[in-house]
Order: structure tokens, then C-alpha cells, then sequence
């Protein structure tokens, strides 16, 4: 893979609005988690609730988009000055040559959710003012994007479950190597909702307390909301020292199970062995990985026995799931971020709330984080059904 050029990046959590925020939650090992109380759910469980979506309004222009997932997306995307960002490369390529890459797992459901209250008592229907195409689908969520920017260039929405907006960042890398445009909007959101909070509960999956990645007490995941975005461009051919890159992905498809992992991480070891080959770099060029890391059982054995095979345990590693919760379709491009934040401030983001690592996980994992000169860092993504996606981002040295 042709290294791309990351020229902005912000993620918006439970940790607060804008990179400082999630930078300072990760150097304080600090986590954004509180116990459940999200619209009318009634569950013992903890969640990773971002502020002040509900107060975002959209313009009026765009008030078709209305719905908490596109609102968590314009607080992200006006977050640290991205947006003027993009506006900016719009303003170099043209609205043709910007392309919009991004990845959700239930886009704006809730919007259906909350529609189904209102539905007419005698016929069932949905309420007039309930507009299916730009909140509930999944690609209002591009579509939005794409409006919000003026944008005309090639847009699409990844829907993997949690690898979707990993995968986002090998689809644009794709079109700049096609030269079908020249930059793109890639990322992901994805917001709480009824569905996935009781989905996963009827799963079994989710905690009672705050999630506990690696630990030998593990017992599900916190879910959480977020909105992560990057700005991808070619790179120049000697970037200059401290500009962020994108080296590699790799995607794989282990096809084992439709919500449990390859036992022995298969599919996992194939993504992170491709995203090595995609960067042309070797096992012992990593410097820090950011797992997967859900805090289920089976995940985390998994992921464990996957990465050892290919590293050993020399590497450090963590989940930063218990400082953000599982952000599902967002997690790919949130753990993208902490990355690029790893590397240029030169952190090893510890794992917040594990306590004692599961002694069956043979990895060097972070308990607090710490300084670390870092030049190479790799990101895990896996979905359900085994659809995974690896992601390596390097800084210059």
C-alpha cells in the first residue's frame, strides 16, 4: 500500500469533544463510563454516553438528517477544527474529488425506535414526520456528510459491525490508488440506541460493571457512542518528521461463527499478518497495539492467541474499551485515532480498569500507560460473523 498522508484527525467519546480530551482520558488512565441511564433503559450495565448530543442542532437546511447519529456526527466533525479542514481540501481538489468513507453499525435507529412510540393506534403507521432514508439508513450517515460539505465525489457507508470503520480506511486508500479522487473523509459513528442495548444484553454479552479488556475476571462489554474522522491525502514523498501515515491494512473473513470468534483467532492473525504485508514491515517493526479487546471471554482469548502467534509477547498492548466503552460501528476509527495520538505524543495508552490480566493471554499488556517513542503502531477491528479488519499507522521519524 501507498502510504497516505493523515492531515487531520478528531474523535468525540465519552472522554469528552476533540483529540485533548480523549489524550488527557488516556495519559490519566481515566475512563469516561458511568452506569446506564440512557432514554427509557432499564439495564444493570455501564455505558459510554457522549455530552451535549441531544443539545446539537442541525441546520436548518439539513433538519431531514435530524436523529442522534448524524447530531454525535456534526459535534465530531466540528471538533478540533476539522471541518474546516475538509473545507479547505475541497477547496484545493474541487467537491468532485473528495470522497466520503464511513462506517456505523445502526446508523440513526433510535430515530425509528422513538418513531414506533408515535406509530397511529388503528393502522400501525409511522408518523408523517418520520423520514426512514436520512436518519435510519445506513447511508444517511454519508449522505449527511456529504451535504454538510457540499461534497460530489464517490461516498459509501461500511456496515461490518465493529470492523466497519477500520475497513473505511482501506476502501479510500483503494480510490486514491485508482485516482478517482484526490482526499477523503473517512471515519465513523455510531450512537446508543435501544436495539443494541438490549441486543446485546439478550446476548448475554454486556457487564454489570465498567468493562475489564484482558482481565482474568472479565465478563462482557460496556457499549458506548463515539465519532472519530480522519482526512486522508497522498503523502509526499519525504514527509516531513512527526506527519502521520497510514502504512497498511488487512482484511480477512473467518467466516467461523455469526457472533463468536475463531477460537484459535484465525481470521484475526490473517488481518494483522496482511495489514504487515499491505506496509511491507515485519512483526518486530510494531511498536504498540491497540486491541480489539471487547472484554468478553472468547474475544479476548482469541485476540490473545492471534497476536502472540505473530509477535510473541514483545509488544506492548492494550484495550482502550475501558476508558471509551465499545463505540461497535465507531470503534475502528475511534482506536485508529488513539493511535495517531500514541504516536505523535509518544504514549503507550494503558488498558483503564483491568486489574489483574487473564495469565492464559501471553501478552505484554499496559495496566497504566506510560511514555514510549513509538514509530509504528496497529489497530485491531473484528466484527461479527468474522468480517476483520488490521490497520497500521506510522509517524515520521
Amino acid at each position: 500500500m501507498t502510504p497516505l498522508l493523515i492531515s487531520s484527525c478528531t474523535a468525540t467519546t465519552c472522554l469528552g469533544h476533540g483529540r485533548d480530551a480523549l489524550l488527557a482520558g488516556l495519559r490519566e488512565g481515566r475512563s469516561g463510563l458511568r452506569p446506564c441511564a440512557f432514554e427509557t433503559v432499564k439495564l444493570d450495565t455501564w455505558i459510554g454516553e457522549v455530552a451535549a448530543v441531544d443539545a446539537e442542532k442541525l441546520p436548518d437546511s439539513l433538519a431531514r438528517y435530524d436523529c442522534r447519529n448524524n447530531r454525535l456526527a456534526r459535534l465530531g466533525l466540528e471538533a478540533d477544527g476539522f471541518a474546516d479542514e475538509v473545507r479547505a481540501a475541497t477547496a484545493r481538489y474541487g467537491r468532485a474529488r473528495v470522497g466520503v468513507f464511513l462506517g456505523t453499525s445502526t446508523a440513526g435507529i433510535l430515530q425509528t425506535e422513538l418513531a414506533y412510540r408515535r406509530r397511529d393506534p388503528d393502522t400501525g403507521a409511522l408518523p408523517d414526520d418520520f423520514i426512514y432514508r436520512t436518519t435510519h439508513n445506513s447511508f444517511s450517515l454519508a449522505e449527511f456528510a456529504r451535504e454538510y460539505f457540499g461534497l460530489e465525489g464517490p461516498a459509501l457507508v461500511i456496515s461490518t459491525a465493529c470492523s466497519s470503520s477500520a475497513k473505511v480506511f482501506a476502501a479510500a486508500a483503494r480510490q486514491l490508488a485508482c485516482g478517482t479522487i484526490d482526499a477523503a473523509l473517512v471515519g465513523g459513528v455510531d450512537s446508543l440506541c435501544l436495539t443494541t442495548l438490549y441486543g446485546f444484553a439478550s446476548l448475554q454479552l454486556i457487564s454489570a460493571t465498567p468493562c475489564r479488556p484482558c482481565d482474568v475476571a472479565r465478563n462482557g462489554i460496556s457499549i458506548g457512542e463515539g465519532a472519530a474522522f480522519a482526512l486522508l491525502e497522498r503523502a509526499p514523498e519525504a514527509p516531513a518528521r512527526g506527519t502521520l501515515l497510514v502504512l497498511g491494512s488487512g482484511e480477512s473473513s473467518d467466516a467461523y461463527h455469526m457472533s463468536s470468534p475463531h477460537p484459535e483467532g484465525l481470521g484475526a492473525r490473517m488481518a494483522m499478518a496482511s495489514a504487515l504485508r499491505s506496509a511491507g514491515l515485519r512483526p518486530e517493526d510494531i511498536d504498540y497495539i491497540n486491541l480489539h479487546g471487547t472484554a468478553t471471554p472468547a474475544n479476548d482469548a482469541a485476540e490473545g492467541k492471534a497476536v502472540n502467534a505473530l509477535f510473541g509477547h514483545r509488544v506492548p498492548c492494550s484495550s482502550t474499551k475501558g476508558a471509551t466503552g465499545h463505540t461497535l460501528g465507531a470503534a475502528g476509527a475511534v482506536e485508529a485515532i488513539v493511535c495517531a495520538l500514541a504516536l505523535s505524543n509518544d504514549l503507550l495508552p494503558g488498558g483503564a480498569n483491568t486489574a489483574t490480566v487473564d495469565p492464559d493471554i501471553p501478552l505484554t499488556y499496559l495496566l497504566k500507560s506510560r511514555p514510549g517513542r513509538l514509530r509504528h503502531a496497529l489497530s485491531n477491528s473484528f466484527g461479527f460473523g468474522g468480517s476483520n479488519c488490521s490497520l497500521i499507522l506510522g509517524v515520521a521519524r
